[in-house]
């Protein structure tokens, strides 16, 4: 292959890839984090472990004016708890907890965003 054909392909694959690394960082993009609630001083009505890359329950309903607790306990893997809305919106842990308190009934959808697979809805009604 002559010299000028090589590094045009060169140059064309690296383009390529600094396209689709601009482009995809978009899809990824997360959400600015909502303060977790403070779990002791409201209605906590569920409770929602995060392990072994699973929501359990994945499903909940509560009240309006109740709140969910995730609790993260998955070893070294991180997770976070991200609304499909982005009204509520935890920072990545392995350990610890994230409280949100839902003011209005609806169905909201959630998912963790660096396990696309992880999914769940908290249902207020």
């Amino acid at each position: 292959m002559p010299r000028a054909r090589r590094t045009a392909l060169t140059l064309a694959a690296a383009l390529i890839s600094v396209l689709l690394v601009v482009l995809l960082s978009g899809c990824s993009s997360k959400p600015p984090v909502v303060a977790s609630a403070d779990a002791a001083s409201v209605d906590v009505a569920a409770t929602i472990t995060v392990k072994d890359m699973a929501f359990s329950p994945a499903e909940v309903t509560i009240k309006p004016g109740q709140a969910v607790t995730w609790v993260f306990d998955d070893g070294v893997v991180k997770h976070d708890v991200v609304a499909a809305d982005g009204s509520f919106v935890s920072e990545l842990m392995a350990q610890g907890s994230y409280t949100h308190v839902f003011t209005e009934a609806g169905s909201f959808d959630y998912g963790c965003s660096p396990h696309p697979r992880m999914l769940g809805v908290v249902t207020v009604e």
